[in-house]
């Protein structure tokens, strides 16, 4: 039957390996075996260390360190790391290797150890173990790239765009969502840009892509940046604000609306005239500052030949310079790339003025 749910059983895991997966099934008395096990194999080491000093070294300490740092809890790590840390001490007068390198030895087992430690609290913050935390947020990293793939468009129509973090990292406060309606006779592009950059900004990204996300479409386009508006108003973030640009476009005409929330104006190129136009109008305030905010909407045409461009202001911005010669030097790159049949988000984005010090992404929308 189509609506029947066949559950299958889950696979059995040792303990062990649930730890590493950061499972919750594990349980106190798994977390307490794995204690045992640490606690007995440091002393277990210690006796022969001291026994076989010049046959077992210390360096079989450091194993133990790292695997305990990930799969124990802060709590039982901190435990487990004061025996390994009276070990190294009561190794250290009887290692036979000279004070300086039995120091170097021990300050590198200290070094180890906060490293671990840290990351252990790290994930305790979050709630996961093992690796499963880091599983988590690249599935999390992979939707935001998901929700920002463009639909296939009619003949007639091109789209392309381009995202890049600040130095290199995966998460960007840069994001897009686009939708194109059932009848296939209207899309809707909103670019976004999240206040901070990289790691900093790509939580509030994670959630803002998916509400946006859920927005688009299912309320009148002319009424998206004021309901965005309201729901980062209520999210009460200290870095609580963004902008964006939402672009409407219908498919069927080349009649085009947008509407601008902080953002740094869309640029249209016009075939006819051989020239770009900054879209200065339609400008409404950052998204997240004022409840209630009204946001005016640009309306115009786009013919054959005609290019519309949406970016974000790592595009265009750039410490010490000029904004304006900042948007001269983007349009002037789009146009060659106009001219060469190329990418233009692409090569704006590759050209951007602050480099690898900015997230930076552009979207283009162009009737062939």
């Amino acid at each position: 039957m189509p609506n029947d749910v066949i559950v299958r059983p889950r696979p059995r895991a040792y303990p062990a390996m649930r730890w590493l997966g950061g499972s919750r099934r594990a349980g106190s008395v798994s977390e307490r075996a794995l204690l045992v096990s640490f606690v007995g194999g440091l002393l277990a080491l210690g006796a022969a260390i001291a026994r076989w000093p010049h046959a077992v070294p210390i360096s079989f300490l450091f194993p133990t360190v790292v695997v305990a740092g990930v799969v124990l809890r802060p709590r039982p790590l901190v435990m487990v790391y004061g025996i390994a840390l009276v070990l190294v001490l009561g190794w250290v007068p009887h290692s036979g290797v000279g004070l300086t390198r039995s120091m170097f030895v021990a300050v590198s087992v200290v070094a180890v150890m906060a490293v671990m430690l840290i990351a252990s609290v790290s994930r305790a913050r979050i709630g996961t173990r093992g690796f499963r935390g880091d599983r988590m947020f690249a599935e999390l990293r992979d939707r935001i790239a998901l929700g920002g793939q463009l639909p296939d468009l009619p003949p007639g129509w091109q789209v392309s765009s381009c995202i890049r973090s600040a130095h290199g990292e995966h998460f960007s406060g840069d994001f897009l969502v686009a939708h194109r309606s059932p009848s296939g006779d209207r899309l809707e592009i909103v670019l976004v840009d999240v206040s901070g950059k990289g790691t900093r900004a790509g939580t509030r990204s994670l959630l803002l892509s998916g509400a946006f996300g859920g927005l688009l479409g299912a309320v009148p386009s002319d009424q998206f940046l004021a309901t965005a508006n309201d729901y980062l108003a209520r999210q009460g973030w200290v870095e609580g604000f963004a902008t964006a640009v939402h672009l409407e476009v219908d498919l069927r005409t080349g009649e085009y609306a947008i509407g601008n929330a902080g953002h740094p104006s869309a640029a249209l190129f016009t075939f006819g005239k051989g020239r770009w136009e900054v879209i200065a109008g339609g400008r409404g305030p950052l998204l997240g500052v004022v409840p209630g905010a009204h946001f005016p909407r640009q309306r115009g045409w786009l013919g054959h030949g005609d290019t519309l461009l949406l970016y974000t202001d790592g595009i265009v911005e750039a410490r010490g310079r000029d904004l304006v010669d900042g948007v001269d030097r983007m349009l002037g790159i789009a146009t060659t790339t106009l001219l060469s049949q190329g990418d233009v988000a692409r090569e704006v984005c590759s050209a951007a003025r602050s480099g690898e010090d900015d997230d930076r992404a552009a979207l283009a929308v162009r009737r062939l």
